[in-house]
């Protein structure tokens, strides 16, 4: 016989949902899901009436799922915001072009604008034209930071007080993980955030309103709610360091679905110990973007692409951040450990 829903008890369940195993029908877990990314929102405080907010939008079924449940949610509540689109070209044939069509209909079917920034205008280098120089190894770390910065760019040309974006509780807890295991103190202790305050100039603040919710819904609510969003997942990402981190979080999932949240939970009340050194947040000396470096990562990054140096932004060269600012020619021996693409 089939199921009930625990909620109604009027409808028959067509799923059980992942994050608590209630069966529930289509309305009660639509309900359900937008009350909780509700309550996520008003309890962190993340939004004030009057503020412009940009939904950083790939096209993929997060960034749909929190564009569609924002702008309901926006009107349910009367939060008084404007919202708008951001997305970002990382110059990817094939993926990243069709992914765009997707945000391009979003667009239309929800009624937002949209701005696009991408890599090729900001950074005059593709996606494409990084992998063919640096290789499949350590292209996500380019895009990471490129895209990152990106959003921020694109988001200061709209005017916009705040981003969010569709990290999911799974996103987060990957997060903690990746930084446990590179023993990365600084980011380890800042990644379960659910904002960010303005960092400096050129930096707007972000949000995570699907923090807490769990992956597995979030493709259930595009699916059952019948979402245009796109599936594909990047070309270039099959050997990212994240994925293993996904791999082993859905070994932990299916043992022990609390995992994700407990995980989040462990995350948020971590504390680090009085005198241990944190990097100081300062500003780029070439971009004046954040940096705890006389250089950030996106200048060193688009320098050793610009010289054929591919791994002058891969791992501590600090040390020759002087030399690159004074614009002094590096060493053959340097030049020679910095141009190999086998990382």
């Amino acid at each position: 016989m089939p199921a009930q829903c625990s909620s109604c008890t009027d409808k028959r369940a067509v799923l059980k949902r992942p994050k608590t195993g209630h069966s529930l029908c289509k309305e009660c877990f639509f309900w359900a899901f937008e009350e909780e990314v509700h309550q996520t929102i008003v309890a962190a405080e993340l939004f004030k009436s009057g503020e412009s907010v940009g939904i950083a939008a790939s096209g993929g079924k997060d960034s749909t799922v929190l564009a569609h449940v924002m702008k309901l949610l926006n009107e349910r509540y009367n939060y008084g915001l404007e919202l708008m689109l951001i997305s970002v070209d990382e110059g990817i044939t094939g993926y990243r072009d069709d992914s765009l069509e997707t945000v391009k209909r979003n667009q239309q079917q929800y009624e937002l604008p949209l701005k696009i920034v991408s890599y090729e205008e900001l950074y005059g280098w593709t996606m494409d034209a990084i992998v063919k120089q640096v290789g499949l190894k350590n292209n996500c770390t380019f895009c990471g930071v490129f895209r990152r910065q990106a959003l921020d760019r694109g988001a200061v040309m709209l005017k916009v007080d705040k981003i969010c974006t569709g990290h999911n509780a799974d996103d987060v807890a990957e997060t903690v993980l990746m930084n446990v295991l590179r023993g990365d103190i600084a980011r380890l202790r800042r990644c379960t955030a659910i904002s960010t305050s303005s960092e400096g100039e050129g930096v707007v603040p972000r949000c995570k309103p699907l923090k807490y919710a769990y992956e597995k819904e979030i493709v259930l609510y595009a699916y059952f709610k019948k979402l245009d969003y796109f599936s594909t997942e990047c070309i270039y990402s099959p050997n990212a360091y994240r994925g293993y981190a996904r791999t082993f979080l859905k070994d932990l999932e299916s043992i022990r679905p609390s995992t994700i949240i407990d995980i989040i939970h462990s995350g948020e009340n971590l504390s680090v110990r009085e005198g241990v050194k944190m990097p100081v947040q300062g500003t780029c000396s070439r971009c004046g973007y954040i940096s705890s470096q006389a250089l950030c990562k996106s200048c060193v990054l688009l320098e050793g692409l610009n010289r054929g140096l591919p791994k002058l932004g891969i791992g501590k060269h600090h040390r020759l951040h002087d030399k690159i600012l004074s614009q002094q020619p590096l060493t053959e021996k340097e030049e020679r450990k910095l141009k190999s693409v086998d990382f």
